[in-house]
Formats: C-alpha cells, structure tokens, sequence
C-alpha cells in the first residue's frame, strides 16, 4: 500500500519523533488579520460567520498554505465554538464576550456535554472540505482548548485580562470546579475525537491560562484534566493509530517537568524558556515545537535570521517543529513571515 503523503511529511515526521529531510515550519494564528487576504473576507463576514461557514473558514485555512509554503495548515476556528454548543452564549465584539459567566453548580448543571456531530456539523464539514483541497503533502492540524483555559472564560465571561473568577472558584467551591472541568474535558476530548475522524492529521490543545497558575494548582486543577482528555482521545479511537497530540501551556517554564506527563506527542514551548533548557528537563525522546518570540518578526530581516537561528541552535538534532512561541500578532509583515519559512527550511540539521 503507498503511504500518504501527508503521513511521510517532515511535520508528520517530528510529531514522531523521526528524521526529517528540513525542519518542518507551521505557526500559530498562521491564517488571520495579518494577511490581506483575510481582511478581504473580514470586511464581508463576523468572526463567527467566518467560523460557522465551511466555505469561508476552508478559504481562511488555505490562505497562509498558499502564501507562506507552510508545512501544516491549521483549522480556522475558534477554542470557544465547542464552549457554545454546551448550551453557551458566545460572542466576539471584537474579543470574546459571555454574557452569562459560568460561577455556580447550577450553572454548571445546566451545562451539557454536546454531540459534536449534532452542535458544530459546519466544523467538520470544513475539515472534509480542507482535505479534498489542501496539497497531499500537508497535513491538517485541529485544536481546542484545555479544560482550564475554558473554564477561565468560562468563568470570568470573557477574555482580554487574566482571569480571576476561576480560581477563586477553585478556592471557594472546589466541587463545582471540578464538575466544570470534568465536563469540559468530556466536551473537548469528544470534539478533537470528532475532529480526527473528519481528516485532521494532528491535533493541538492549547491551555492558554496555565501561565496564572503555581505548580501544585497546575497539577490539581489543569494536568488531570489533560491527561483525561488525552486518554478518551485514545479509548475512541480503539485499535486505530491516534493523530498526533500537540500540547501548548503559555509561560510553562516552571511547569515543564509536568507538562511532559500530559500523554501529550509534542510539546509546544513558548519563547520564555529556550528550546535547550526545555529539552534538559523533558528528556531527549519528546518532540518540541516552538519557540521564536512573535515580536521578532517586526524586526529588519537580518536580526529576524539572528533569533530564528538561536531557535534552530537551541533545537539541536531533536525531534523538532520550529514556530512561534504564540500566535501572529496583527501588524506582522507578511513579507518576514515568508522569508522565515524560506530560510528555516533552507536549514541543515
């Protein structure tokens, strides 16, 4: 039997911890407002317009896979999509915005957990639709967003500051808090589970808000929940081989030893903690992903190639998929997006 394509790509390749002929290269927020061609659409359509369309959210995906020569297109969504099909009301002026912040076991109650089949149909349709359209080459990542991170919108009603509500949730009424993160982890697990048998190749989970949290609260209140989530990942998908599972904690440093006892494939590293000092504690096996400060992006191309080769240094010879350390910030020039997919593949490791 021919091996896909997409499955003997580089990127495919370091989520396995194999050799790769170039250094794959994909970024986080790679489709989005720095991009004209999404400001094109932007003009036309809301934000959840464009994530509830299959259409636009397939053109969105494809853009910076066209543009940039990325290794990896990833879904046009959002991490609070699944948040709405709970029972929810989400909306986005311009940020995220809940009106009714989840704070009480009632309010929990009332939550469900949905059949992503039945509550987000148009994101799998854009998933059928993006593996019909993308280069056999490319593989396709999904992504959601951790049990806490979730539950810190959740809670606060929003996002734009860090949350404060949950974790006085956690302090004052630790049941509720784990009623909450119980479900959302059932939630997600099932989403991403649905997400890879619609074609994703790869999933990422993205806890945004384990950065406010001290080691102990880390490993009660956010690292059960991923390796949950990570287990019911494996328990649906049986005897089949289970798409790799990229896990990404903003401001982990401190929490790297327990990060790496996710379940996780790949650990995304952000740009606090260099790649070498995070491969020290997380062992030689365990693919990294990362980890250029999304800020160096504005600068002359010249100092640009000067950080991205730290990058690539501190990489070594490890498994290794080389981003940001966050996501693209608005402004960037599109032009130093490219010529650093250019020159990290141009790398010799």
């Amino acid at each position: 039997m021919t091996t896909p394509a997409w499955l003997d790509s580089d990127f495919m390749r370091a989520c396995r911890g194999e050799p790769v002929r170039r250094t794959p290269v994909w970024f986080m927020r790679q489709a989005g407002r720095y991009m004209p061609e999404y400001r094109a659409i932007k003009e036309k359509s809301s934000f959840l317009e464009m994530c509830r369309t299959p259409d636009l959210a397939t053109e969105i995906t494809l853009q910076p896979v066209r543009a940039l020569g990325v290794d990896a297109a990833i879904l046009f969504s959002d991490i609070l999509i699944p948040v709405a099909a709970m029972g929810l009301q989400v909306e986005f002026n311009p940020g995220p915005h809940i009106p009714q912040p989840v704070r009480s076991r009632a309010d929990v109650d009332a939550l469900r957990v949905p059949d992503p089949t039945e509550t987000v149909p148009f994101v799998l349709e854009a998933i059928r639709r993006l593996r019909r359209e993308l280069p056999a080459n490319v593989p396709l990542i999904g992504f959601c967003g951790a049990p806490w991170t979730l539950a810190c919108y959740m809670a606060e009603g929003g996002g734009g500051k860090e949350p404060s509500r949950m974790k006085r949730l956690c302090y004052e009424d630790p049941a509720t808090a784990d009623a909450l993160l119980d479900k959302l982890a059932a939630t997600n697990a099932a989403y991403l589970a649905a997400q890879i048998a619609a074609g994703v190749q790869a999933v990422q989970i993205f806890d945004t808000w384990a950065s406010m949290l001290h080691r102990s609260d880390y490993a009660r209140w956010s690292l059960p929940y991923v390796q949950r989530m990570i287990a019911m990942i494996h328990a649906a998908a049986g005897d089949q081989d289970v798409a790799p599972i990229i896990y990404f904690a903003r401001e982990s440093g401190a929490l790297l030893a327990d990060v790496a006892t996710t379940g996780a494939d790949v650990l995304s590293v952000d740009w606090r903690v260099p790649l070498d000092a995070a491969r020290r504690i997380v062992g030689g096996a365990l693919p990294l992903q990362g980890n250029l400060d999304p800020w160096a992006l504005f600068a002359p191309w010249e100092e640009l190639r000067r950080h991205a080769d730290v990058v690539l240094r501190q990489a070594g010879t490890q498994p290794h998929i080389f981003n940001l350390g966050h996501g693209i910030l608005q402004e960037t020039p599109v032009d130093n997006v490219r010529r650093l997919v250019d020159h990290v593949h141009a790398h010799v490791r």
